[in-house]
């Protein structure tokens, strides 16, 4: 037996003290993601960017440097997951311009509709709008040069179900942008060594790492490596402290810059 197939059995050992407990366990999670391990960690509600702070986020300079540490130029064909009210979604589409794509992905048909009203208002003809699942982004394949998740990882319900229906989407050196708070998951934040973990065991490599103060938090890139394990073959990562095996940041994996580059 493969140790991750191991593991899992034993998790749910754990977990279930009866048939009926392991039943009704899996019964919050879609079908859809029932292959996929569950994450050992909280989840945060779902939230918004809500328009009165978006002067404050633009005061310090927070999507001007995101996406300047992302590289994003005239062209690019973008996806922004969790879009939310659309603050990096305008922005990015000013960044990618006329000849550029912005995709605004969210699970919120309410938030999407009145993203939709804004990107009427504001005449972006180069943003695109599309309802997600908790398990999917749903996002057409070998389309996008880079994929944003800004402060809201730690709402995903199922990271690993997620990351890896997201990976074909990405075009040959296509990258994913991760914004969040070092903070525990279930107070809207993820250690970073958390999230590491959980884009390596899907088949991502961090590439950089950087803290800024711009942002309120820290900056992860990550690119796609090697082949998309079996759903089956995904063991689950531990919160930091509850193993001896954490993912662990070195200078293989990373580059950063002048700017506060740390790990935990």
């Amino acid at each position: 037996m493969k140790r991750g197939s191991f593991l899992r059995i034993l998790a749910a050992g754990v977990a279930c003290t009866s048939l009926a407990a392991c039943d009704v366990a899996e019964d919050d999670r879609p079908v859809t993601a029932r292959d996929f391990p569950r994450p050992y960690r909280p989840v945060s509600d779902t939230g918004s960017n809500a328009f009165s702070t978006e002067q404050i986020r633009d005061d310090r300079q927070e999507a001007q440097t995101v996406m300047d540490q992302a590289d994003i130029t005239r062209g690019m064909t973008v996806a922004d997951i969790g879009a939310g009210e659309g603050y990096y979604t305008v922005r990015l589409a000013a960044r990618v311009g006329a000849d550029g794509r912005v995709l605004a992905q969210d699970i919120d048909e309410d938030a999407l509709r009145r993203l939709g009203s804004r990107v009427e208002r504001e005449r972006l003809d180069n943003v695109s709008i599309a309802l997600g699942d908790p398990d999917d982004p749903k996002l057409p394949d070998d389309s996008f040069d880079r994929i944003f998740m800004v402060h809201m990882y730690h709402e995903i319900a199922e990271p690993y179900a997620l990351l890896w229906r997201m990976r074909p989407s990405l075009r040959e050196g296509g990258q994913v942008i991760v914004v969040d708070t070092d903070r525990p998951a279930d107070q809207h934040g993820i250690n970073p060594q958390l999230l590491f973990c959980e884009f390596e065991r899907v088949g991502y490599r961090l590439v950089q790492y950087v803290r800024k103060p711009q942002i309120a938090g820290y900056y992860a890139q990550f690119e796609v490596v090697g082949e998309r394990p079996d759903p089956r073959d995904i063991e689950p990562c531990m919160q930091p402290g509850d193993t001896n095996t954490e993912f662990s940041l070195t200078d293989e994996n990373t580059s950063g810059d002048n700017d506060e580059f740390q790990g935990s």
